[in-house]
């Protein structure tokens, strides 16, 4: 193997060649001349990097550290001083002592003086078996005695090492010019989605005593103490053995295993053909598949046989080999290409430091890597590589024999679109290794496996692949368990092209998706594509709950149905099920029987303790889009509180509070009611400005107070705020009364003003401090429903006519006075259904997609999008020809 590995090189020599092939090699040797200079005594004892540079402050000087060594072992490596074990082992060792400094420091910084006692990390993977590659990250486990842990006494214990497991992950992997220390992996924990990242011991050994997976068990093969308190670490291990080396092998364990080395094959034959771009670690007949080899046969036999435990994959082939239980020349086959792929595979990475697998695609770089390892060029580096990846395939191959009972997922993923095929085969791997909860069961990866196939090839033609099977990932992660929605999928195949339509087209809906993945079930039942009853309907929906629920339940059942009404409603827009204007409606309709709810919930636990004003109440007026009943997705609610009555007046409770003191609490816990998110999600952002005097002003007034200021001091964007009032909590003759002050106003009673001057002058300082967010945003364009609002509302206060709070309507009667272009009721729909559908899949106002923007015309009910930009032109033309209109009219 001594050609093969392209060793023979003197230690000048290989310095020339890492400054010529190598730009992360040819920087160090020029930052680093000292070791250059003194390079075979580093060669000679390579750690003693890390007794440089006592001095600084222990960040700098791990990194520091790291860099040098990185120098010292290329020029091992490719000099042929260090041969792979050597190498690997070099680098397993730093990382060994760095990630314990690491602890030290972390736990010092906390409690000055403190030991690492009580805190430990496990090794797993290759620094566990002492074969870390050249620029490998690292997956250890952190774990701690509560009962011997130090930490700082007003500090709960589990909290504490938490912070230290972070500090520690920082000073790794924080990065500067000088480069960082290691690269940390924390996933390979018990249920990463959901435990903290560094474990109570009991916690960890309770884990993997009843809940772990087969991936798991080969795992910790190769796992160690590493760093921290190693005896705590060793006991923890001691402990969990049983786990790893079982004695008894059922035939269930076999077919967990062969289930593993199954989808190694299915996830990573595609796309790793051989030649430029061959995957070294996972490519078919690749660095993986020796190690799985290796495994699946010590996993089998291990428990009885303690010599098969070995932890570093060429040791294991050869301990397999003697125990006469993998043939002798395929052990060493297999050892002889295991050493050549890690080699190259150090080469690979020792290009620019980056941690890669993969030889190169472009000729001139896989030359480059070729000429590091001593060969003419890339075609000699195939042709010294092929018939060892042919070999290892071939037994591989011979591992499990059982044929393949569906398209490979792999197959399915890579003939899609993803951009980087690698990255989604390793996450749906990793579903179908059980990494989260939901997929863990029997049942749960039986049904993922019956429906997979199908869903990536939905997620695979969807216009961004990649960040739709990311949003999964997201939904998988929060599933308590994935059973029932898997076997929804099954049993309804068109629900896969609706959840790859919200994952594709919605990042709106399908961050919500990935967030609240309970919204699913909304899905299960055909009605989620109706559109909500009135508001009376959904407020008893609101208020279906257990009677004598406290005041918590409330607000999270409120939640619960606004959040998937909102969901459903979106969905129905995606799926064409739905005019968006009737969407928009649907979602004020939501709201204000959310209000009406909340509100009324917060009022009697209010009046519970602090009692009430006599002959007195609260009003909500809803102005804006919630009080032109026209909701996007994402608005939120503009609402002025007020209160009948007296204000002068007391509350009748044990301590009696005036009656402006009262409200505006009573004001708050009503906001916050709306607004504080609680278990079930988040719900709406409360804008209270529009009330008298803004931000300044109290957050209740009195009814009079209102009349008094609308009538005397309130100003022309007020009173155009006031044409779209509309009182939505409140008993029907507080209501009547809001409305009749409301009236008065608008027809007359109010300050003389400019209205066309104000309105002109108000509309250009909003273009100049809120622009648009792109060419869709149907509201803030030049001719959007911006100006459409201002040139209405000018025309409404001017001619003291046309009032009603939904703005279409509203247009419909000054058309009928001849006030404004009747066009503009046209204007108004359009601008309304793109604005509502953008929200949901153009939330940023650029140009989607091309296949959301066949969404996105569908839904405006236009062939294309060239058609969308067509109609939006022209809109906008009239829009803003009616806005100059209303300007300078003087009818």
């Amino acid at each position: 193997m001594t050609d093969e590995l392209g060793y023979g090189r003197s230690v000048a020599e290989a310095l020339a060649t890492a400054d010529r092939e190598s730009d992360f090699l040819s920087n160090l040797i020029a930052r680093e001349p000292a070791v250059v200079d003194g390079i075979e005594d580093w060669l000679a004892d390579p750690l003693a990097v890390l007794n440089l540079d006592a001095d600084l402050p222990p960040p700098r000087a791990l990194r520091l550290a790291r860099r040098r060594l990185a120098l010292v072992v290329a020029i091992g490596d490719l000099s042929g001083r260090y041969d792979l074990t050597r190498t690997t082992q070099t680098l397993s060792d730093f990382a060994d002592r760095v990630l314990d400094r690491a602890i030290w420091v972390a736990v010092a910084e906390r409690v000055p003086g403190a030991s690492a006692d009580g805190f430990a990390a496990i090794a797993l993977g290759k620094q566990g078996s002492r074969e870390l590659n050249y620029s490998s990250d690292i997956d250890p486990i952190l774990i701690f005695d509560p009962t011997r842990f130090a930490h700082r006494e007003r500090d709960e214990v589990d909290e504490a090492a938490v912070r230290v497991g972070r500090r520690v992950v920082e000073l790794l992997q924080a990065r500067d010019g000088d480069g960082y220390v290691l690269r940390v992996d924390l996933r390979l924990r018990p249920s990463p989605e959901v435990t903290p990242i560094v474990l109570p011991i009991e916690a960890a050994i309770g884990y993997y005593e009843s809940a772990a997976l087969p991936w798991e068990r080969a795992a910790f093969i190769r796992a160690r103490a590493c760093a921290g308190d190693m005896a705590l670490g060793s006991g923890f291990l001691t402990t969990i053995r049983p786990f790893v080396w079982r004695r008894a092998l059922d035939f269930g364990t076999i077919g967990e295993i062969r289930g593993i080395s199954r989808r190694i094959r299915d996830h990573h034959a595609q796309g790793q053909a051989f030649g430029p771009g061959y995957d070294l670690k996972r490519g078919r007949g690749g660095i993986r598949e020796v190690e799985f080899f290796a495994q699946i046969h010590q996993l089998i036999h291990g428990g009885r046989e303690p010599a098969l435990r070995t932890p570093a994959t060429r040791d294991a082939l050869a301990a397999l080999a003697a125990a006469g239980r993998i043939d002798p020349d395929d052990a060493a086959a297999l050892a002889d290409a295991y050493t050549l792929f890690r080699t190259i595979e150090h080469r690979v990475q020792m290009i620019d430091d980056r941690q890669t697998h993969a030889l190169p695609v472009q000729s001139d770089s896989l030359d480059r890597v070729a000429r590091l390892h001593g060969l003419a060029n890339g075609a000699a580096l195939l042709d010294l590589l092929r018939p060892h990846v042919e070999r290892v395939g071939r037994v591989y191959d011979a591992l499990d024999g059982e044929p393949p009972t569906q398209v490979p997922v792999a197959t399915v993923a890579a003939s899609s679109r993803f951009a980087d095929p690698d990255a989604a085969e390793a996450r749906i791997a990793s579903w179908r290794e059980g990494r989260y909860p939901a997929l863990r069961s029997q049942a749960a990866n039986e049904a993922l496996t019956a429906v997979l196939p199908a869903l990536i090839a939905a997620i695979g033609e969807a216009p961004d692949p990649d960040r739709a099977l990311l949003r999964l990932d997201a939904i998988f992660a929060r599933l308590p368990t994935a059973i029932n929605v898997l076997r929804l999928i099954a049993a309804r195949p068109a629900l896969i092209a609706l959840l790859e339509t919200i994952l594709a087209h919605a990042p709106t809906l399908a961050d919500q998706l990935g967030r609240r993945s309970e919204l699913l079930d909304g899905l299960i039942d055909a009605s989620a594509l109706d559109l909500p009853g009135d508001v009376a309907t959904l407020a008893a929906q609101m208020r279906a709950g257990e009677r004598g629920d406290d005041y918590e339940r409330v607000l999270d059942r409120v939640r619960k149905v606004v959040n998937e009404k909102r969901f459903a409603l979106g969905v129905q827009i995606l799926a064409g099920a739905s005019d968006p204007l009737d969407v928009s409606a649907g979602y004020a309709r939501v709201a204000e029987a959310a209000v009406e709810v909340l509100a009324g919930t917060a009022v009697e636990a209010f009046v519970a303790t602090q009692g009430r004003v006599p002959d007195s109440e609260l009003v909500i007026l809803a102005l804006g889009r919630m009080g032109g009943a026209q909701l996007t997705h994402a608005s939120d609610l503009d609402l002025i509180y007020l209160f009948t009555g007296d204000f002068a007046a007391e509350s009748d409770g044990p301590k009696p509070l005036g009656a402006v003191l009262y409200y505006n609490r009573l004001a708050q816990r009503v906001s916050a009611a709306l607004s504080v998110p609680t278990a079930s999600g988040p719900l709406y952002e409360i804008d209270t400005r529009l009330r008298p005097s803004g931000a300044s002003g109290p957050l209740v007034v009195s009814l009079d107070g209102f009349e008094r200021y609308q009538r005397e001091s309130a100003w022309t964007w007020e009173h155009m705020a006031l044409t779209r009032a509309r009182a939505i909590f409140g008993s029907a003759d507080a209501r009547a009364a809001v409305d009749a002050i409301i009236g008065r106003v608008l027809h007359g009673d109010r300050p003389e003003r400019d209205i066309r001057a104000d309105a002109t002058k108000m509309r250009a300082d909003m273009a100049a401090h809120k622009p648009p967010s792109g060419p869709l945003d149907a509201k803030l364009l030049d001719g959007g429903l911006v100006d459409l609002e201002f040139a209405v509302h000018t025309l409404q206060l001017v001619h003291r006519t046309g009032f009603d709070s939904h703005l279409g309507r509203a247009i419909d009667a000054l058309a009928a006075e001849g006030r404004i272009d009747p066009a503009m009721r046209a204007a108004h729909d359009f601008l309304t259904r793109l604005l509502v559908t953008a929200r949901l899949v153009a939330p940023d106002g650029q140009p989607p997609s091309e296949a959301t923007r066949a969404l996105l015309a569908r839904a405006l009910r236009l062939e294309d999008f060239d058609a969308v930009l067509a109609r939006l032109d022209a809109t906008r033309q009239g829009v803003r020809a009616a806005w100059a209109a209303a300007q300078g009219d003087q009818a």
